[in-house]
């Protein structure tokens, strides 16, 4: 019994098919013979032939590169923004005060730069503090600064590159309102001691249903309460601003149930908030240092909150209480 071969599965180049490929009219041998080869030599070139058609090809001449290099650079000379694919030159630019407004980082604005070109933008660093050191119990007039700057150009765009100075007018902000906590727990047992972060108010805007499209506050602000900056309860307020810096205490819009309850109170006990108005520390710093009577600290009063005051008189109200305190609300 004859075991089979087994049988490649290369396909045999049978002897009617050429084995050497077809030489390629690019490396034709350079020949000193002006009589033509026949057909048969040429069918008979293999790839050693090849490999020495390929090193008789002479380089070209050194006189036509040089033309090259000299036609290159007359055209980059005739066209200067005209580079070669795949170099990518950069430009620094800085921007001064008087291209505000008109800064390459501001959208829609044009570079005249040409294709492939870069431009890269160096973000302008934190402001130094100068000969005042930052404390913890102050505010830093680089904050101050800030926020006129940012007063000035409200914008997203603007912040953004400018956030350095951000962060630290906010860190700034914040100590002064953690030392501020201190003394405020001292004054009040009922305010709790807590991070600034459940003080302090963001800086963004709520335009949802504003007429005015600017995203930032241009101040910084804090309130203290039985629940930090948010809760029913009443709150002390600080507010940072150039030119409009001050302290306030009281309630934010209350809603309907608690405003009903303040102005049961003030209808059935208006003499109790009389004591306050007429204490001389209240008229010297809130109601600009009014003399010390009940009708003229009344009227200085509902003079100061005369934005706030109502038209119409509520129908669940009493018709005892003072007109001047009416006003008020």
């Amino acid at each position: 019994m004859t075991t089979p071969t087994r049988q490649s599965k290369r396909v045999k180049i049978t002897s009617d098919v050429s084995a050497t490929p077809k030489k390629s009219p690019y490396f034709e041998p350079v020949s000193d013979q002006s009589e033509p080869e026949s057909e048969i030599e040429n069918e008979a070139s293999g790839y050693e032939d090849e490999d020495q058609s390929v090193s008789e090809v002479s380089p070209p001449p050194e006189s036509e590169e040089d033309d090259d290099d000299e036609a290159e650079r007359t055209s980059e000379d005739d066209n200067p923004r005209k580079r070669k694919p795949g170099r990518k030159p950069t430009v620094s630019v800085a921007t001064t005060k008087n291209t505000q407004g008109k800064e390459l980082w501001r959208p829609g604005v044009k570079t005249d730069l040409a294709p492939g070109e870069q431009v890269f933008i160096k973000l302008p660093k934190a402001r130094q503090p100068g000969k005042t050191p930052y404390k913890d119990d102050t505010i830093h007039p680089n904050t101050m600064l800030f926020l006129a700057d940012l007063k000035q150009n409200n914008d997203r765009e603007w912040l953004k590159v400018h956030d350095a100075d951000y962060r630290q007018s906010k860190s700034d902000f914040d100590s002064f309102v953690e030392c501020l906590t201190e003394k405020i727990i001292e004054k009040d047992e009922t305010i709790p001691e807590l991070p600034p972060k459940d003080l302090t108010f963001r800086i963004y805007r709520d335009i949802r249903f504003s007429p005015d499209p600017t995203p930032y506050k241009t101040h910084f602000s804090a309130a203290w309460s039985r629940t930090g900056r948010k809760g029913p309860y009443a709150h002390y307020y600080v507010q940072v601003q150039p030119g409009g810096s001050f302290v306030g205490a009281g309630i934010w819009h209350p809603e309907a149930e608690p405003l009903a309850l303040l102005r049961r109170s003030v209808d059935r006990k208006a003499h109790k908030l009389k004591e306050v108005l007429m204490d001389p520390l209240i008229r010297k710093e809130c109601l600009s240092g009014v003399p010390k009577d009940e009708k003229k600290v009344v009227k200085a009063f509902c003079a100061s909150n005369s934005e706030n005051a109502l038209k119409l008189k509520p129908k669940a109200r009493s018709s005892s209480l003072d007109k001047a305190i009416v006003a008020w609300y």
